[in-house]
């Protein structure tokens, strides 16, 4: 492969779309674009060192189970804080105060449910994606077909949120067109996962999570530091200088009524168990231990992470909202999602600014490098090594096949993020979420936990779960009268999880005990043989040293 041609290619069409441009731009921030670089030069590195050691299936979907717990911990954290939690949650701080730390929560009580439902039994079971598990005793073709149905959905729906969000972050804080900023992270997420294929992925993530975690504890120190490390004095400043008054240290002003609220919770939380680019993260360790050890690693950072946005979004409220400098037309420059960056640049300085934006771009592109891989397996392992090759074990094959997805998957990415451009894309995080919770959550839980379950009750209620999710989405609030202009919504409710979670788990039951055929017998007369090797890992693959 000439990957030395490649990386030079790269470098070269890096460094000609960020200074070639001659469109009237906001200012070029050279200090974050000359930071950006730096971090790209020692990625594309990595992504060949990568690629010399990335020779079969195992190393190209799983780096070879070689990742310790404690790094794919750090790198599953990556892959969930991306810039909308960076931006977004903090954003909501400064806009809604407390509330803003209420949705943090919502992100993360999902993970004790990784913790303790799905991660050992989920390394002991599959190979490379969750259709592994969820097709262990079940039929093949009918299982991967779906699963890999719900995985594209839901990665397309979330890459196309990141590539919009990036294109209009990067306009922003770099001075650079929006269609060049979507084709860098284009190009570069294909390189990453192309080339380097896990390995590399999973070393972007932890670069990029040490450097997130770095710059938004250097902030929230600087911002405590500012009050005198005191809690109480930043919270009595941002009453002061807050138009809702003592009203931002009270919850109620997100979620306007209780099936709104439990609906939310339930996408954020079985969403997070559903997602297919967290999931593939536990087949890169060696053993079960290692996979529990990284959920318990995540959920300590991805805490700590969340803690650092609340004080920086209190932070934002006091040194931003009396000072003019950062405001046009009374309102924030940028909107609210720009609040941590303009902070930075408060506490800093153009140094602190440039690192933050920096910052912000690698986590966008780390994120979607490991989108991309989850997408492109689910077409190569499950839907290509299933469907055209029946199951024929050709390692050659599926590896040009997955490179040959990632490359398709690059483009489309980059297509849709254009043509999304000036489209409010807010909802298709949601919509991720809320597939991953109603069609790929309930399978993967009860093919584990439920000797009952048959392939036609996983087929039918899975496929119920996914469709009730789109439909309720579509003639919902956010796409029916945001996107298509309606008058009024033909459901109520902005967040669908609370009915589509209930259709996909009732439709699997229901259609599982009905099912009298001899083959649903036989499928839950191999639970037992199923169980035992989830639960102690006998028969699984062995690591790989890198």
């Amino acid at each position: 492969m000439k990957l030395k041609t490649l990386f030079a290619c790269s470098l070269a069409f890096l460094a000609a779309a960020a200074w070639a441009d001659t469109a009237p731009k906001p200012p070029v921030n050279i200090t974050a674009i000359t930071m950006f670089l730096a971090f790209v030069l020692v990625t594309l590195g990595i992504t060949y060192w990568a690629a010399r050691r990335t020779k079969t299936t195992a190393d190209f979907y799983a780096a070879g189970g070689g990742i310790t717990g404690f790094q794919n911990g750090l790198a599953i954290a990556g892959d969930y804080m991306s810039a909308a939690s960076f931006l977004g949650i903090a954003g909501l701080v400064y806009t809604s105060g407390f509330d803003g730390l209420i949705y943090a929560i919502g992100f993360l009580v999902g993970w004790p449910i990784v913790l303790l439902l799905i991660a050992e039994p989920l390394r002991n079971l599959g190979k490379y994606t969750f259709a592994d598990v969820a097709s262990f005793r079940l039929q093949q073709k009918p299982i991967r077909i779906l699963a890999a149905s719900g995985s594209l959905v839901t990665v397309i729906f979330y890459l196309i949120a990141q590539l919009v969000g990036a294109g209009k972050l990067i306009e922003v804080l770099f001075g650079l067109p929006y269609q060049s900023a979507v084709i860098i992270v284009g190009v570069l997420m294909t390189l990453y996962v192309t080339f380097g294929g896990m390995l590399a992925t999973t070393w972007v993530q932890l670069i990029k999570a040490i450097l997130l975690l770095s710059g938004a504890s250097l902030m929230a120190l600087l911002v405590l530091y500012h009050f005198g490390f005191s809690f109480e004095n930043m919270f009595a400043e941002a009453t002061k200088v807050h138009a809702k008054g003592t009203a931002i240290m009270a919850p109620g002003t997100l979620v306007s009524d209780p099936i709104s609220a439990i609906s939310l919770g339930m996408a954020l939380m079985f969403g997070t168990a559903g997602l297919p680019h967290i999931l593939m993260r536990f087949f890169t360790v060696k053993d079960a231990v290692q996979a529990r050890r990284s959920v318990f690693y995540a959920t300590g950072f991805i805490g700590y992470f969340y803690i650092l946005t609340f004080i920086i979004g209190f932070g934002a409220i006091v040194l931003l909202l009396n000072n003019p400098n950062y405001f046009a037309d009374g309102k924030l420059v940028g909107g609210t999602n720009m609040a941590a960056i303009h902070l930075s640049h408060a506490l800093g300085g153009d140094i602190l600014l440039g690192f933050i934006s920096a910052v912000a771009f690698a986590t966008i592109l780390a994120v979607v490098s490991g989108l991309t891989l989850a997408g492109s397996s689910a077409i190569s392992h499950d839907l290509y090594a299933t469907l055209v090759l029946k199951g024929e074990r050709n390692e050659k094959k599926e590896i040009r096949a997955s490179r040959i997805a990632t490359v398709c998957l690059g483009v489309i990415a980059v297509l849709l993020g254009i043509v999304f451009e000036n489209q409010n894309v807010a909802f298709m995080v949601g919509l991720a979420f809320c597939v991953a919770a109603s069609a790929n959550f309930p399978i993967l839980l009860l093919s584990m936990y439920w000797r009952k379950l048959t392939t036609r009750g996983a087929v039918i209620g899975g496929s119920l779960g996914l469709i009730t999710a789109l439909v309720l989405v579509v003639i919902g609030p956010t796409v029916w009268v945001d996107a298509f202009h309606f008058e009024k919504a033909i459901f109520p409710f902005k967040y669908p999880a609370i009915f589509s979670v209930s259709v996909a788990f009732i439709g699997i039951w229901l259609f599982s005990i009905l099912d009298k055929s001899a083959t649903a017998k036989a499928e839950e007369a191999a639970f037992d043989a199923q169980f035992v090797r989830s639960q102690t890992g006998i028969g699984i693959s062995a690591a790989a040293e890198h």
